[in-house]
């Protein structure tokens, strides 16, 4: 599987000036190939064949431009196949109902990166202290540039690194993400994964996510963040647009929204990575976002959880760990009784499920977290009970809440009870009949 971990890059002045420079450059050979790519017609080949016709000119144009000498080739070469990138990405956007439109000439502010491929550049993981190595790139404004890098962590099992993508951040900072190929490992047979090894999840607004075992995890509390966010922004508009004191202003506002995305990166990945490795399969709802965010109501936290970037994080944390991944229609999870199938209509504001027809009771997003389960173990093939246990326990807990319900477990749907460890038993064990001492 394709892996591209990413780690800061710590520059002086001189070198920070260096990588600008070619960045810049490269920006300018993008905006030249895209202009030499429009002038050929569509009927004298592929997309392919158009742009690599547009890349064998790279070396007639460093006749007259010279300043493409002091970049290395692949970098150039690089930079005219990213047109082919760009419009296949276009391509998959429009299928998907997007409206879009052509390529556009790259501004300054815009065009942020640029990419080593196979070769010009080498990571000296033994020089500098603890935790630190160096990079270095080939003619970067035509001399090698040893960059002192932060390895936070170990670099996976690869063979070597394909490319190396050098970023600059709108907060001014630099980054090296480095494209290695490791080894997928094997999934388990589904025929032998047992209902307790898979879980449900839930994705929610209240609550970031409500699993199958009974986990609610609350969304991350970004108010203070959003007080400060706006300060700035009103400190921006009132500088002149471009100066130097607009240009610090918009680095802070830039590093505020920074620290709101590293936040909630952060907190999404160390989520998905706890349920990949706790369980053989991990079942998610395959919620429709763009229609979601074009209803009505809600927009800004819909869109402030980022449904849409916890499920790519999570299947690659799956495929990462050996974990199936599977998504299943939403549809009816939250009417649909997980005890006897039952549909039953309740406005949101409902936080509760009690079913009129077999007497279920339980929250309403545990509820749709354990249709989710049902459903992703039909569609993955794990053999287990048609029906849901009419009796069940686990632990119902809201991370970081100090509240009396704190490690309790639902009983029958009325009983609470607090045990060590969260479970799932069958209708009829005796854990249920017995005292909550003898229970732990």
């Amino acid at each position: 599987m394709e892996y591209s971990p990413r780690y800061r890059l710590f520059p002086t002045t001189e070198q920070r000036e260096s990588l600008d420079w070619t960045r810049d450059t490269v920006r300018q050979v993008y905006n030249h190939a895209l202009h030499e790519f429009n002038q050929i017609p569509e009927d004298e080949g592929t997309l392919r064949q158009r742009v690599w016709q547009v890349r064998d000119d790279l070396p007639q144009i460093k006749q007259w431009w010279t300043d493409l000498k002091q970049v290395y080739s692949t970098v150039l070469q690089k930079a005219v196949e990213r047109i082919r990138t760009n419009i296949n990405n276009l391509g998959k956007l429009k299928a998907k109902g997007y409206d879009v439109g052509s390529l556009n000439w790259k501004a300054p502010r815009e065009y942020r990166s640029f990419t080593y491929r196979q070769s010009g550049f080498e990571l000296d993981t033994k020089s500098g202290p603890r935790d630190r190595a160096i990079l270095r790139l080939k003619k970067v404004r035509g001399e090698t540039l040893e960059i002192p890098i932060r390895l936070h962590r170990d670099l996976p099992e690869h063979d070597a690194i394909k490319e190396v993508t050098v970023k600059k951040e709108p907060t001014g900072a630099w980054y090296a993400s480095f494209c290695i190929s490791t080894a997928e490992p094997e999934k388990p047979v589904p025929e032998n994964i047992g209902a307790e090894d898979t879980v449900g999840i839930d994705l929610g607004v209240l609550n970031f996510i409500h699993d199958s075992d009974g986990r609610s995890i609350r969304r991350l509390d970004f108010s203070d963040e959003r007080k400060r966010l706006e300060r700035e922004q009103r400190s921006l508009s009132r500088k002149q647009y471009e100066s130097n004191n607009w240009e610090k202003q918009r680095r802070r506002v830039a590093e505020v929204h920074a620290r709101m995305s590293n936040k909630k990166r952060d907190y999404k990945h160390k989520l998905a990575h706890f349920y990949a490795t706790e369980y053989d399969a991990v079942f998610v709802e395959n919620l429709n976002v763009k229609s979601m965010l074009e209803g009505d109501g809600n927009a800004r936290n819909k869109a402030e959880v980022g449904w849409g970037e916890f499920r790519a994080i999570l299947e690659h944390h799956c495929d990462k760990h050996g974990t199936h991944y599977v998504e299943v229609n939403p549809r009816g999870t939250t009417k649909e009784c997980a005890s006897c199938g039952a549909e039953t209509d309740k406005p949101l504001w409902i936080r509760e499920h009690s079913c009129p027809s077999c007497g279920f009771e339980t929250d309403r997003d545990w509820n749709a977290a354990l249709n989710v389960k049902s459903r992703g173990l039909s569609k993955l093939g794990v053999v287990h009970s048609e029906s849901t246990p009419v009796k069940t326990a686990t632990v119902l807990r809201t991370e970081g809440s100090d509240g009396p319900h704190e490690n309790s477990v639902l009983v029958d749907a009325v009983d609470s009870v607090t045990v060590s460890a969260s479970r799932v038993v069958e209708a009829g064990s005796p854990c249920l009949k017995e005292a909550a001492s003898a229970a732990e």
